[in-house]
């Protein structure tokens, strides 16, 4: 029961990022958009400045839609087969539950009056694609394409008998769908309030806590990556009201990232919010794992580091430059499970420390990200020095926090193996015993307890992910033969 529950959890954290991973291009054009609409930059150029006002209206649309985003992103990242069909349903079964939703508001007569659509705010009720129904931000997106994916994953394979053949598979699935987003539509308007008052005072909490709740972020948001988790855990802040709601000029925002965006593009603004608390977390990429894989190498065997290095340098480009950190971290995380404890709860602390100095960055990502967003910004607004300042600081703890402790506990990190690996590498840098492409994957697939104890195959951005039906079964020895430098025992 538990590991159905957890690979469940994985499922819908893994589809979560679908729609997460187009942002940051949304973020950057946005960027650009600040910078030429800016008269302090551009100065008064009236071409730029509306091709900057240009660029960021046709952008906006998709922050301010957020829901319907993910809603099509969810159903898209669930989907076992028939993705497009199931991204298609996901963007009817939306538009059937809003048209239901307001006409309920209205046949009950709880439609609440409203001259703007800014008059809305906090009355329980918004205006999506111009329906007026309740306000349940991004999360109508997440239910909805939660929804649909169960029910597409349940009937799209399913055949109609006869003259009704044309309505079987995915028409099947959006016939069944269709009273059930009804049903939802009604529903919501009855448990949504109470579930309301729980996010409100889960916020209030997380918010008067503090320090200790900002590490408790933190650190959840390093230590569950092993697990792809940790999805779960920024995502609410950065995309609802759990982290943070701002009006800009009218409009209301709600979460980290979208409160970051709109000050981004509003020179008007002297100091970010303090929402801003949320987006620290990438300041690990860019400087706490380059200490530690300075750590690793100095720490390695001397016949070891040629070899070494040619592992680390392209990890930590990947980590610092793209923010993609799995690469140097599961080159550790199997070896030292303490080492990663030890990683998580640094990173916590140095996101305490950001803050408590007053730096009001977007620091999420890698260095393309930082600067994407901050400099535009300009410094007075972000204080985005004291990011940096604070990440050197990360830089050369990491580096001695690891090194002393991979030499005190003799810890088995990269480069300190006993013996040299059992895997021979040629100098085209293929394994000699698995030159043949179709012999590597054999070994894996028998590795694995073979092809029937093989249960589903799925990725997150730098990682297999397989799911055995006997682990007992497994062959932990055939990592070496597939040249894999981790594997988890929960696979």
């Amino acid at each position: 029961m538990k590991e159905k529950m957890l690979n469940a959890m994985q499922t819908f954290s893994r589809a979560i990022v679908v729609p997460i991973m187009f942002l940051p291009v949304v973020g950057i054009l946005l960027a650009v958009s600040s910078i030429l609409s800016n008269p302090a930059v551009v100065g008064a150029h009236g071409f730029l400045i509306k091709t900057g006002n240009f660029i960021g209206n046709g952008l906006w649309p998709i922050l301010n839609n957020l829901s319907l985003v993910f809603c099509v992103g969810m159903a898209v990242g669930m989907a076992k087969e028939k993705k497009a069909e199931a991204s298609l349903i996901a963007l009817f079964s939306y538009l059937v539950f809003l048209g239901a939703n307001h006409d309920w508001l209205s046949l009950t007569g709880k439609l609440i009056k409203y001259q703007a659509a800014s008059d809305l705010v906090g009355t329980g009720q918004t205006v999506i694609l111009g329906f007026q129904v309740i306000d349940m931000g991004v999360f109508l997106g997440i239910i909805m394409g939660v929804v649909v994916a169960l029910v597409h994953n349940r009937l799209y394979d399913k055949e109609m008998p006869g003259a009704f053949g044309a309505y079987g598979n995915t028409k099947l699935v959006f016939m069944a769908l269709v009273p059930l987003v009804l049903f939802l539509a009604v529903l919501l308007n009855f448990i949504w309030p109470f579930i309301q008052s729980g996010i409100t005072a889960a916020t209030k909490s997380i918010n008067q806590s503090g320090s200790f709740g900002l590490f408790i972020y933190g650190f959840l948001n390093r230590f569950l990556i092993p697990t792809g988790l940790h999805h779960l855990v920024y995502t609410p802040f950065s995309f609802s009201n759990i982290g943070g709601e701002l009006t800009i000029n009218g409009k209301p925002y709600f979460g980290a990232t979208n409160i970051f965006m709109a000050q981004l593009t509003d020179p008007h603004i002297k100091v970010f919010d303090a929402s801003s608390k949320y987006l620290q977390y990438g300041m690990v990429k860019i400087f706490g794992l380059v200490g530690a894989a300075i750590a690793f190498y100095r720490t390695a065997r001397p016949e070891n580091k040629k070899r070494l290095k040619a592992i680390l340098i392209p990890s930590v480009v990947t980590s610092a430059v793209a923010g993609i950190t799995e690469p140097l971290e599961f080159t550790f995380l199997f070896a030292s499970p303490f080492l990663w404890f030890i990683h998580s709860v640094m990173d916590g602390l140095f996101q305490v420390i950001t803050v408590q100095l007053g730096a009001r960055t977007y620091g999420a990502g890698g260095l393309i990200d930082f600067l994407s967003y901050n400099l535009p910004a300009g410094i007075s607004r972000t204080r985005w020095p004291v990011y940096l300042a604070v990440g050197v600081v990360q830089l050369a703890t990491y580096y001695i926090v690891f090194a002393v402790l991979i030499k005190k506990f003799n810890l088995k990190t990269p480069g300190r193996e006993n013996a040299k690996t059992e895997l021979s590498i040629e100098k085209d840098g293929r394994s000699k015993k698995s030159a043949d492409g179709r012999h590597l994957a054999g070994e894996i697939i028998r590795g694995l307890g073979g092809a029937e104890n093989i249960e589903s195959v799925g990725n997150c951005f730098s990682r297999l992910r397989i799911n055995v039906k006997n682990s007992g079964i497994v062959d932990a020895s055939f990592s070496k033969v597939s040249g894999s430098r981790t594997m988890s025992n929960t696979l």
